[in-house]
């Protein structure tokens, strides 16, 4: 038999037939496992037989599910069979591991559980385990488990629990109701029941007492007694349920009353106990929340976020074990509010199963795991840029000719960082070391022109993006639709005007310090080889808008990289720690660290910013290269620079070359896909970060289009009449 059981379980095919021949309850734990495996994907794949008309809506692994209770019943033997394989199963196997461990994390680190999931998405399970979370995610290891699992009907509940109930239950008592009598299924189900509450809830209280959550909870909440009622709240419902078990088991002592009043007074102590225990849940998972809110103002850190994800799922997972130790067969249901039964406990039972089967398939997404635990974050960062972009808005046409005197600056300051690019590509440095250099050069200039108070036009998108989405929260009415749309004339100009002042200067200021060169040194700073080999690396009809797109994804990290600087400067306190550290404050005297405090708090953001966007410039074409891919920067204004030099060099004949034109019209596609991908990335980040869906998308696309059809001219200048809207 054992030959044919694991020659059976080695197919790729089964049948019904074939699987309850096969089955046998004396079998080693890893083949027993294996059959229910191989059970669960007949259920969901192999071939069934029903009456016609009897399918409806209902799942063809139900209808599986059916055709298999109604082949136990006609086959007593094969049913003891069946019977027999659970009970060994479930008594060789912990079911506390299932209850009250399955889907969280065994170490409080995020960090740590991915590396979980990723071991267990690559890594083959084994049906060779005494661990019973482990076997249910191999027998439920389908994504539609869960939906099927789910659709059980009632009467089809009540035949498995029958089943189960006929497993749980003493040997002696196989052919009884063993759901009902001493010592049976229901007791060992809530003595399972019970160990899996403790287990939980110890967890709880281990997180809420540990020092990074506690902290972080509100004042009001820290000295934690919700948490420190929680276990004794449980021990006395324990008690109480404990009690009643002894009662039927006989163990109750002979003194004690045993009425119809000691009866009810038994009940409603228990509906008390239960009560409370409830309000102890909740108030929790109020003080729980609060660590959010601290999260929210003071900066966000991962681990934090996931280990109070985990604290609330297992308060969550209190509440669902709780309901099947209350629908139990055998526990009063006066504590819950309502009549428990047979159909009542399956139905609790069935829930948790669904959550379980629900939780099989999260474990085993890294993406999900990201998502969630980084969704806070990203919103942090989200908000973070949008108060600086609110900044980057001009409204009225003195901002707007603000911004272009600020992009000039930028520009001015750019044409020296053009220079240097040119006299760093003639010191025949290596690849890293090249790109290392050249980073180091844009970082210097980048963050020049921050402490300038110019403006470097490409960067203003992806800060000025989220402040875009915050404005959709509310679009429901026309008003609201063209205020969005007067928001996004105001950020279309603001972008012309930024690019505009970028370009208009550094090209002119390019040539011209070309031409002062020639005539002092006689030879321009740019030689023409290399000025020729710019002119043909600009052109539109070779890699320039591939290189642009690139160009504003690394724009898009840049605003990423400052809103988490940001985040992390302020969830570590160090503007506080600049101000009262006594060694600083030492050294620097309290005048001069108050300064330096306020002016890293306002620019810290920035300098992260404008630093890894000049080394990531630099270093990303190098390591391109290192995997043999050929990837070059196409910034807008670097590039418009580029053209200045070759213009310096070659001479004005120049402009009459097609390969000039060619240029001229990729430098206006790397303006336009450096702010459009940028831009784009950093809108869809921040929509998602706040749940916002574009449910008016056609009325807002209707509304554009209006306005570039009746006023063309407000994307591209202010009207006179345009006044400042509050942000």
């Amino acid at each position: 038999m054992k030959g044919k059981l694991l020659a059976l379980l080695r197919q790729s095919t089964w049948d019904l037939n074939s699987l309850l021949a096969a089955l046998e309850p004396g079998a080693a734990a890893a083949e027993r496992n294996l059959w229910w495996v191989r059970l669960a994907e007949w259920l969901r794949h192999a071939p069934v037989h029903a009456e016609p008309g009897t399918r409806g809506d209902t799942p063809l692994p139900v209808l599986r599910l059916r055709l298999l209770l109604q082949r136990l019943e006609r086959e007593p033997d094969a049913r003891s069979r069946v019977a027999r394989t659970l009970a060994s199963t479930l008594r060789e196997m912990d079911a506390t591991l299932l209850l009250a461990d399955f889907g969280f994390a065994p170490r409080m680190a995020f960090f740590s559980e991915v590396g979980e999931r990723l071991q267990r998405r690559l890594l083959p399970g084994t049906p060779e385990t005494r661990d019973l979370s482990e076997l249910f995610q191999l027998v439920f290891s389908h994504p539609e488990d869960a939906d099927w699992l789910a659709s059980i009907d009632d009467e089809t509940l009540a035949r498995v629990g029958a089943l189960v109930a006929e497993a749980l239950a003493p040997p002696e008592q196989a052919e009884e109701a063993p759901a009902a009598g001493p010592g049976g299924a229901a007791t060992r189900w809530r003595g399972a029941l019970l160990d899996a509450l403790m287990f939980c809830i110890s967890q709880v209280e281990a997180t809420a007492f540990s020092a990074e959550v506690r902290t972080r909870m509100s004042p009001q909440a820290q000295p934690l007694v919700p948490f420190r009622q929680l276990m004794r709240s449980f021990e006395a419902l324990r008690g109480l349920i404990e009690d009643e078990d002894g009662g039927a088991l006989g163990l109750r002592d002979p003194g004690t009353e045993a009425g119809p009043a000691a009866q009810a007074a038994r009940t409603a102590d228990l509906e008390r106990a239960m009560s409370y225990m409830r309000a102890v849940l909740d108030a929790c998972r109020r003080d729980a929340a609060t660590v959010r809110d601290h999260l929210e103002e003071h900066g966000i850190s991962v681990d934090i976020v996931f280990a109070t994800q985990q604290l609330q799922a297992r308060l969550d997972r209190i509440e669902r074990l709780l309901e099947c130790l209350l629908s139990a067969p055998g526990t009063p249901g006066a504590a819950c509010g309502r009549q428990t039964g047979p159909s009542e406990a399956a139905r609790a039972v069935q829930r948790l199963f669904v959550e379980f089967a629900q939780t099989a398939q999260h474990r085993r997404s890294v993406r999900a795991l990201l998502a969630r635990n980084y969704s806070l974050l990203a919103r942090k960062v989200v908000e973070r840029s949008a108060e600086a972009g609110e900044h980057y808005i001009t409204r009225t046409r003195s901002e707007y000719l603000q911004m272009v005197g600020r992009a000039a600056g930028g520009g001015a300051i750019t044409a020296i960082t053009v220079f240097v690019k040119f006299l760093l590509t003639g010191w025949g440095l290596s690849p890293f070391f090249a790109g290392l250099a050249a980073g180091l050069n844009y970082a210097v200039s980048f963050v020049a022109i921050q402490l300038a108070h110019f403006t470097l036009a490409t960067k203003q998108p992806a800060m000025t993006a989220p402040a875009m989405a915050a404005r959709l929260a509310d679009v429901g009415t026309d008003e609201a639709v063209e205020r969005f749309v007067d928001e996004l004339a105001h950020l279309t100009r603001t972008q012309v005007a930024g690019i505009l002042g970028n370009v208009m200067v550094v090209l002119p200021c390019v040539w011209a310090l070309q031409g002062l060169a020639q005539w002092a040194l006689g030879a321009p700073l740019v030689g023409e080889a290399k000025a020729r080999w710019a002119v043909e690396s600009l052109s539109v009809l070779g890699w320039t808008p591939v290189f642009a797109a690139g160009t504003g994804v690394l724009l898009f990290a840049s605003s990423l990289v400052a809103g988490w600087a940001e985040n992390w400067f302020v969830l570590h306190r160090l503007g506080s720690a600049l101000r009262w550290n006594p060694r600083i404050l030492s050294r620097l005297g309290a005048a001069r660290a108050q300064r330096w405090a306020a002016f890293l708090e306002s620019n810290i953001s920035g300098f992260a910013g404008n630093v890894s966007l000049g080394l990531m410039l630099g270093l990303v074409p190098a390591v391109a290269v290192f995997f043999g891919i050929h990837f070059d920067v196409r910034h807008v204004t670097l590039a418009s620079g580029q053209l200045g030099a070759a213009l310096g060099a070659l001479g004005g004949q120049l402009v009459y070359e097609p390969a000039f034109w060619l240029a001229v019209a990729g430098i206006a596609v790397t303006g336009a896909l450096n702010v459009t991908v940028s831009f784009l990335l950093a809108f869809r980040l921040a929509l998602r970060s706040r749940n916002l869906r574009l449910r008016d998308r056609a009325r807002i696309y209707a509304a554009v289009r209006r306005r570039l059809v009746q006023r063309p001219g407000s994307f591209l200048w202010p009207p006179r009449a345009a006044k400042a809207q509050p942000a």
